[in-house]
């Protein structure tokens, strides 16, 4: 398969120069492109990397030598060869202009003839570049990408992943007992190995996918947007197609296997190394424990009795995705509004994290009490925007996303919440506290039902939860607490702000708890139900403003 045509850029403020070198250039296989200008052209070597820029000295926005210039100082995935066309003859702008990183000149009036010639120059040029650029970046004995073009690459992933919340994967690969291949049939049947599964792991990825040699016998694989399960599912099922494709070396047919550790990038995984070596501590335990295996780092912090329970997390979790579990969000901070704005939201709705989004609701970061207070001793910090004080950094998941996943993510790790989105929009919250709230009403459900499949015996020592009882027990303790700040009132003759401030945090608090517990009492007491609401709402406003008197008094 023939390579496609070079891109030649053509650079002249003169239509007649550019109409005429088009059609020499295209007429000798080039595909060109065309710039009337030093900018256009900055533009046209950003989008489309040519391969050669054939350009005037003399240009009224920015001359020859000055996009020469700023052409060497570009990341391009390869090489420039910049020829200069000038009326110029003197050798002190020959220097500036080879300083400046230009490749070649030709003289104005041009003709077809040294231009082709002078082309056909850069070509060889450029023939050789490729040459060395595939050397450098290709492992000679596999093909595959060698670990330094893996590293490059790996950095890019990591980047677009945390700027859009893709996951991403990587998988070690570990040929089993190379050692013995090499040892009873010569190194030429260990290269041949290599060789062999390097051509099987490159034949399972996909495109977006990178395969690499990291040395010796050891191979990594990069999954873009690809969480831990489906890393999972891809490893067993190319490890299970290496096992059955016995690697012929002369007559003979050698069975070999590999062993796999994979990890995926988490939120609290620093950095692609950390990631790397996540997945390395799988492969060491997976070719510890006997070889020919597939192992995630996450399975590492699980126990096997962790597994094989009939009380295990799978089980409590089978089916459930992670909206069935979450805790759905009333409303979300945004972006542009003020942390004063976030305070109030946190006091009102009793959360200690919440999620923000832009104007067009979908998920930009995350804002937590703890962010709030690390600016409240600074003048004017009720005024800063949420933005600037936002961590972007925000662990979310989909809302089709297995429950059992994000609760050993929340287990393993020191971050508090996860975000559930949907098409890149908030839509709930979970964290531990969420966790084990369903896991109380799942006992307490099962707790009712005769035919519970799901831990009768944990269940029968749970406490029948009574909701008519928790509210009446809420509402005694709000009278108490309205009582109290009344005698303190009493005894005080001035400087009772701080008195208020505290006695209606405490009866707001209270009032959310009866919001809360109201949820649960049964469609017999819907009349009581919407009484104990409306006294919620009239004693949560008298709070508030009874605060808000004092403090602006």
């Amino acid at each position: 398969m023939s390579a496609p045509p070079r891109i030649a850029l053509v650079v002249d403020d003169d239509p007649a120069i550019l109409r005429l070198l088009r059609v020499w250039l295209s007429g000798a296989g080039y595909t060109v492109m065309i710039a009337e200008g030093g900018r256009q052209a900055m533009e046209i070597v950003e989008l489309h990397h040519p391969h050669l820029v054939i350009s005037d000295w003399e240009m009224p926005d920015v001359n020859g030598v000055d996009l020469c210039r700023w052409i060497r100082h570009q990341t391009l995935p390869h090489y420039v060869y910049i020829l200069i066309q000038t009326v110029r003859s003197g050798s002190d702008s020959v220097v500036s202009a080879l300083e400046a990183g230009a490749d070649d000149f030709v003289q104005k009036p041009v003709s077809k003839p040294e231009i082709l010639a002078r082309l056909r120059s850069a070509d060889r040029v450029l023939d050789l570049e490729a040459k060395l650029q595939t050397l450098a970046k290709t492992d000679p004995l596999s093909g595959l990408a060698t670990r330094r073009t893996f590293q490059d690459h790996l950095q890019r992933e990591w980047r677009r992943a945390q700027r859009h919340f893709f996951p991403i994967s990587c998988v070690m690969v570990d040929i089993d007992f190379f050692k013995r291949i090499n040892d009873t049939y010569g190194h030429p049947a260990g290269d041949e190995a290599i060789k062999q599964v390097a051509q099987l792991l490159e034949k399972s990825v996909r495109g977006s996918d990178l395969v690499s040699r990291f040395g010796g016998e050891e191979f990594c694989v990069l999954l873009p947007e690809t969480d831990e399960l489906q890393a999972m599912i891809w490893a067993e099922r190319t490890r299970k197609q290496i096992e059955s494709q016995p690697i012929k070396i002369g007559k003979t047919e050698l069975n070999i296997t590999v062993s796999m550790g994979l990890a995926q990038r988490m939120a609290d995984t620093k950095s692609p190394e950390d990631m790397i070596e996540m997945s390395d501590q799988a492969l060491l335990v997976a070719k510890n424990s006997g070889r020919n295996r597939v192992l995630s780092y996450a399975s590492l912090s699980r126990s096997p009795a962790e597994d094989s329970s009939e009380f295990s997390p799978e089980r409590l979790f089978r089916g459930l995705k992670a909206s069935e579990v979450m805790t759905s969000l009333v409303t979300g901070l945004r972006a542009d509004e003020n942390v004063r704005s976030a305070v109030q939201f946190f006091l009102r709705f009793r959360i200690g994290s919440a999620p923000v989004v832009d104007a067009d609701g979908r998920l930009v970061g995350i804002l937590s009490e703890k962010d709030a207070m690390s600016i409240m001793l600074l003048p004017n910090w009720g005024q800063t925007p949420v933005r600037e004080v936002m961590k972007t950094n925000v662990v979310c998941y989909e809302e089709d996303t297995p429950a059992i996943r994000i609760y050993e993510f929340l287990c393993r790790v020191s971050i508090r919440t996860a975000v559930i989105v949907s098409d890149g929009k908030p839509i709930g919250l979970i964290n531990r506290g969420t966790l084990l709230r369903w896991f109380a009403n799942n006992l307490a459900c099962h707790r009712k039902h005769e035919h519970s499949e799901f831990t009768p015996d944990l269940a029968d020592d749970l406490p029948i939860f009574d909701a008519r009882q928790e509210l009446q027990a809420t509402s005694r303790a709000l009278l108490d607490a309205a009582q109290r700040l009344n005698d303190q009132l009493e005894e005080l003759d001035q400087d009772f702000t701080g008195t208020v401030i505290g006695g209606a945090s405490r009866i707001q608090e209270l009032v959310n708890d009866l919001l809360t517990n109201c949820n649960d009492v049964g469609p017999a007491t819907r009349k009581d139900d919407q009484q104990v609401h409306g006294l919620a709402g009239l004693l949560e406003a008298m709070g508030s403003a009874l605060v808000s008197e004092q403090v602006n008094s």
